[in-house]
């Protein structure tokens, strides 16, 4: 019981500061669950997607393996997933009825997602695990969920900019990701020293697209 309860504390924690960063009208208690849920059941198609590009993998240098595991077997495969899962959730819902929906919903989707992660992670490495990750993974997959609902936010309202902003709202979340990870797989300590720089940049950007489109002047249609 301690491992779920550290594992999956600060998903909930998350989940309601996010829920009432939705400040003029909140969403479905039904439909939030259901985007968790979603994340959830996403890790299952992750699980085999990475196991087959872990092992198809080429011949690399360290530094390009690192990259090839950070971007495409992580970064790409996961994010992928999530974008799609957004994409059946909330594109035709009409509950997606403002630009902050997409950001509530996406991060939503990554806090299921993350909290399936940590349960795993605490299992295998240990309780002590589960405090670091507290504050680096947890939240992270959370401000990668910020970054992909800002643009698809964007794009339900702005149908002249859709597939750029589509576009965005996929690959912007693959590279922060893909960062975030390539930092840790690397193991170089050089590039250890900028991990919690970076923590602190996703977590400042974050909350910056969240001011921005949480002012009603600007997400209202």
């Amino acid at each position: 019981m301690n491992i779920i309860f550290i594992a999956l504390a600060p998903v909930f924690i998350i989940a309601l500061y996010i829920y009432f960063r939705d400040k003029y009208e909140k969403e479905p208690i039904r439909m939030l669950l259901t985007a968790l849920l979603a994340g959830c059941l996403i890790v299952i198609p992750v699980s085999l997607v990475e196991n087959i590009l872990v092992h198809l993998h080429p011949l690399l240098p360290r530094g390009g393996q690192a990259v090839y595991n950070a971007f495409f077997v992580a970064g790409l495969t996961e994010e992928t997933f999530k974008f799609l899962a957004l994409f059946l959730l909330i594109w035709r819902n009409r509950n997606f009825n403002e630009k902050f929906d997409g950001i509530v919903y996406a991060a939503f989707i990554g806090l299921g997602f993350a909290g399936v992660e940590n349960v795993l992670y605490l299992v295998k490495f240990g309780i002590n695990v589960g405090w670091i990750r507290a504050f680096t993974a947890v939240p992270a997959h959370a401000l990668f969920g910020v970054t992909m609902g800002y643009y698809f936010g964007l794009a339900k309202f702005y149908p002249d900019s859709r597939n750029m902003l589509l576009a965005r709202s996929l690959i912007y979340p693959i590279m922060l990701h893909g960062t975030y990870d390539f930092i840790v797989m690397l193991g170089d300590y050089r590039l250890l020293l900028g991990f919690i720089p970076y923590i602190i940049f996703l977590y400042i950007d974050g909350l910056r697209r969240m001011k921005n489109l949480s002012d009603r002047s600007i997400f209202r249609n």
